[in-house]
């Protein structure tokens, strides 16, 4: 039977590989493996596209996602736009100058993603997606602690 602690071990070890994965392109570009991961998260999620999201789902700290918007508006990465209706948020575009920054850490990305379900079948990439997306569901009731699922049986 797989356990939590087998699930968590797992987590940690995807995130540790994906991050030595981009490592060499966060050293070439000379951009920390932060600031890195929120360009790509905001093109990779259009329409999440505030600092309370890259927070929520990318689990990164408010300061340090702060620190590296900051620096990503200066260095000419992001533009901060208005959000219509609520002065409080503002969404973060990609400018024209992080788009070859994003084609090579999605290239990165996709390497990552290749090696990593290598030797597994189309059917079996279904099969680990319907998990996962199960998962998922569990892991955010648990999160917002709803109450438990009904048996049927």
């Amino acid at each position: 039977m797989l356990t939590a602690s087998q699930i968590g071990t797992a987590a940690r070890r995807f995130q540790a590989a994906y991050a030595a994965v981009m490592a060499p392109l966060s050293r070439e570009l000379d951009m920390a493996p932060s600031a890195l991961d929120i360009l790509l998260y905001l093109a990779n999620n259009p329409g999440r596209d505030t600092a309370r999201d890259i927070c929520a789902y990318r689990h990164l700290k408010p300061g340090i996602v702060s620190l590296h918007v900051e620096r990503l508006v200066a260095e000419g990465y992001l533009t901060r736009s208005p959000v219509p209706g609520d002065r409080r948020k503002c969404r973060l575009l990609c400018t024209e100058k992080a788009w070859p920054v994003i084609r090579r850490g999605r290239q990165y990305q996709a390497d990552f993603t290749a090696r990593l379900t290598e030797g597994l079948s189309p059917a079996d990439l279904a099969v680990c997606q319907r998990c996962l997306a199960a998962l998922d569901q569990n892991l955010t009731a648990l999160a917002q602690g709803l109450p438990e699922k009904e048996n049927d049986t």
